[in-house]
């Protein structure tokens, strides 16, 4: 082998570790009660997952009636070099299809749940894990975060209905958030709070331990959930309590709209555009509002309109009396019946 390519396996195998992140089924439980009247009769794959510890699979095959699934489907990564980083002993995918309680026990039984084997890795690309995506309606899993934009692409563009955990910040990459500005995807109801890693996962001064049980977790408080299913927050109305002073709402030097430091002080009586911070997406209703775009998007040139023709500086986040501010999202109120 030569050193470029075991340098490539090493970064995969560094990659593929950071990504282990084992969400946990009360966090399941939690968010995918919002969507029960989406699964009745549907076929679900969850295709980062192993099947054998994941709480996805509990999750849905022991409520698989409940639900009134058609049939479940969960995949199962290899690395081609699994000795790297993983203790797993096949170096192929699996996937596991189960069709419901056939002895009336309520229990999934190995009996009851078809493995099989894949030709290759199980990688979400794969042609064959295509495949089994054509078969699926909805996608639920918490998929390798350094893949997120490319699997999320990956989905939007199947067509597919989908939930699954990303990080918070991923909402400014270029990819997602054209398709949140777009209304093609949204940020679900809650936030996982930590995640069970690797036991040989490098443990950090914050936001990492071990318990007195000796297993190893991650916090990363920034996690939410992204889903292209219509659920009832998105159609709850912001309220909006204060008036528009120019003195409390300056406008930014360099762009035309003017700065809202907290989402829950949006002016009642502003039709402009409003720069408001990304936390505005959890209470985000898209027939109360328009996201014109972001300040990224000022800087990438793809909003010319808003930056004043006097400006001098570079194209950057707002700036307020010269004080640059944090990420924003730009947004308008829509004119809404009667009002």
């Amino acid at each position: 082998m030569s050193t470029r390519s075991l340098n490539r396996n090493l970064h995969a195998a560094k990659a593929s570790k950071k990504d282990e992140f084992y969400t946990q089924l009360s966090d399941i439980e939690k968010e995918l009660w919002h969507y029960t009247d989406h699964f009745k009769g549907k076929v679900v794959l969850c295709n980062c997952d192993d099947p054998r510890v994941s709480n996805f699979f509990h999750f849905f095959s022991h409520n698989f009636e409940k639900l009134g699934l058609k049939k479940l489907i969960t995949t199962c990564y290899k690395n081609s070099q699994p000795d790297l980083f993983s203790k797993h002993e096949s170096k192929k995918g699996i996937y596991l299809e189960y069709c419901g309680d056939k002895n009336q026990n309520r229990v999934p039984d190995p009996a009851e749940i078809g493995i099989h084997d894949l030709k290759g890795d199980g990688d979400f690309r794969s042609e064959e894990c295509i495949e089994l995506l054509k078969q699926a309606d909805i996608v639920v899993t918490n998929p390798p975060f350094s893949l997120f934009r490319e699997y999320v692409t990956h989905l939007a563009d199947s067509g597919k209905k989908f939930l699954v955990i990303g990080n918070q910040g991923a909402i400014s990459y270029p990819e997602i958030f054209s398709l949140i500005k777009h209304n093609k995807i949204w940020l679900g109801n809650s936030h996982p709070q930590k995640f069970v890693v690797p036991d040989d996962y490098e443990l950090r001064e914050i936001r990492s331990w071990r318990d007195e049980d000796g297993t190893n977790w991650r916090s990363l408080g920034n996690a939410c959930w992204f889903t292209n299913m219509d659920i009832q927050k998105r159609h709850e109305e912001l309220p909006l309590f204060v008036h528009y002073d120019a003195r409390e709402f300056p406008e930014y030097d360099n762009y035309r709209a003017i700065e809202v430091t907290r989402f829950k002080t949006i002016p009642d009586d502003y039709d402009g555009i409003m720069g408001v911070p990304i936390t505005f997406l959890e209470k985000y209703n898209p027939e109360q509002f328009e996201i014109v775009g972001s300040d990224y998007e000022v800087k990438l040139g793809l909003l010319p309109d808003l930056v004043k023709p006097d400006w001098e500086g570079k194209l950057d986040r707002g700036y307020v009396n010269g004080n640059r501010k944090f990420a924003r999202l730009l947004i308008r109120k829509r004119q809404q019946a009667g009002k």
